[in-house]
């Protein structure tokens, strides 16, 4: 099934809509990132390179890597990163990044058990429609006291900031989604997939239900996002 611009998936999260979607708003992602975030984001690929910790001579996947500009900054630490994604065209519009780059479902991953020394997702793991399904996969991938890091939205600590984080994400990230973004209707999903996330004590459980051990988090920007960290036993 092929998505026009302008289509945008369900909370269902059906994958070849999600894929899609993701093809159609490519182009621009990475600056409107940095455009929602107000510079954040750059904030948040560093703590997750420092939560996942990787050194030279380790094997790291960066799972929903989109354009690899979350690949490029695992890689300063001189580790062999590889970036995989389900959308062919956030990889194609990352291409000049020149990191390694695989086309993948997250709960069918194209890798051999016990390859990684350490894979992270950031952003993506929502996008997953059976995400449980997509932790055990980075699971059975990783080696025995391998490390996952999982940099996502989450909920906000701080009651006023809560009401205020829901304000931005149902009215202004539509608002201005609509006058930069090549597609804006993926913004609305993408709003809706982050008010209905698990917040960081209910997603702690999942990614633990999913196989990991001495799972943690670390909230970043007051709880906005969080980074969730875990061993594979």
């Amino acid at each position: 099934m092929t998505k026009t611009e302008g289509s945008r998936a369900s909370l269902e999260k059906d994958p070849h809509e999600v894929a899609a979607m993701f093809d159609g708003v490519a182009p621009r992602y990475d600056l409107m990132n940095t455009v929602f975030t107000m510079g954040q984001d750059k904030l948040w690929r560093r703590a997750t390179r420092k939560a996942l910790a990787p050194t030279s001579g380790e094997k790291i996947l960066d799972l929903a890597a989109g354009t690899g500009v979350s690949t490029v900054e695992l890689g300063r630490s001189g580790a062999w990163c590889v970036a995989a994604d389900f959308s062919k065209g956030m990889l194609k519009a990352g291409l000049a990044r020149r990191v390694p780059m695989v086309a993948g479902d997250a709960v069918a991953l194209p890798f051999d058990d016990n390859v990684f020394d350490g894979v992270c997702i950031s952003f993506g793991l929502r996008n997953v429609a059976d995400f449980d399904g997509g932790l055990a996969e980075l699971a059975r991938v990783t080696k025995p006291g391998g490390r996952l890091v999982v940099c996502e939205v989450s909920t906000p600590v701080w009651r006023p900031m809560r009401f205020g984080h829901r304000v931005f994400v149902t009215n202004v990230l539509p608002w201005v989604a609509k006058r930069f973004s090549s597609n804006p209707d993926a913004y609305v999903y993408l709003a809706e997939s982050t008010l209905a996330w698990p917040d960081q004590a209910e997603l702690a459980k999942r990614i633990e239900a999913a196989g990991w051990s001495k799972v943690k988090w670390r909230n970043l920007s007051g709880g906005v996002v969080a980074v969730h960290s875990a061993i594979c036993p």
